[in-house]
């Protein structure tokens, strides 16, 4: 004789409630934008600094200008402008020697740093090379500010702040076109 199974109530499976996911995923799209919000005032900050380094160094460079009616690595009396500089420019007003650029306005106290003339450059918020240099930049030449290897979205906003945004046209002017997709413009100008 067989004894009838007392009944038990089937059990019951738990997982999540539509409720619970929706939670869930609220709060990892939250965390995201974040971060991603976080990335962006980054490299804002990085884009202001490299504005202001750029204002600055223009600003040295005029103001060495007006102390010695010559440009910094230009200057073909920079030795004794500048003791202890490590060589005179040539004069041409062109500043090709752009090595000595940023040891005469450091020892001009123009700028902070020390520069040996040679082949110390100074960098920018990014990493990149900055230079203070005559060269052709966009279909333009002249003097300027050059920062070499800033990602294009740097040089966009840089360009669209001090200039009209478009990459050959203006003062500010890049090596490539504007993309925002990731890639690296090699030299950025910022002519005066």
């Amino acid at each position: 004789m067989s004894h009838p199974r007392p009944f038990l109530p089937a059990r019951r499976q738990r997982g999540f409630t539509l409720v619970e996911i929706a939670i869930v995923l609220v709060i990892i799209g939250l965390l995201l934008g974040g971060v991603l919000k976080g990335q962006g005032l980054i490299d804002s900050a990085k884009v202001k600094n490299v504005i202001q380094q750029s204002n600055s160094l223009q600003a040295a460079v005029n103001a060495y200008q007006d102390k010695f009616r010559a440009l910094p690595g230009d200057d073909i009396q920079a030795m004794q402008h500048v003791p202890g500089a490590s060589g005179n420019g040539n004069g041409d007003g062109q500043i090709t020697e752009y090595q000595l650029a940023p040891q005469h306005l450091a020892l001009g106290g123009f700028i902070t740093g020390a520069f040996n003339g040679s082949s110390d450059f100074m960098t920018s918020a990014q990493g990149g090379a900055v230079y203070v240099y005559n060269d052709v930049v966009g279909g333009r030449g002249g003097n300027g500010i050059r920062f070499d290897n800033l990602p294009d979205g740097f040089s966009e906003q840089i360009d669209a702040k001090l200039d009209d945004g478009k990459f050959d046209s203006g003062s500010v002017r890049a090596t490539n076109p504007y993309t925002n997709n990731g890639s690296i413009i090699t030299r950025t100008a910022v002519f005066f």
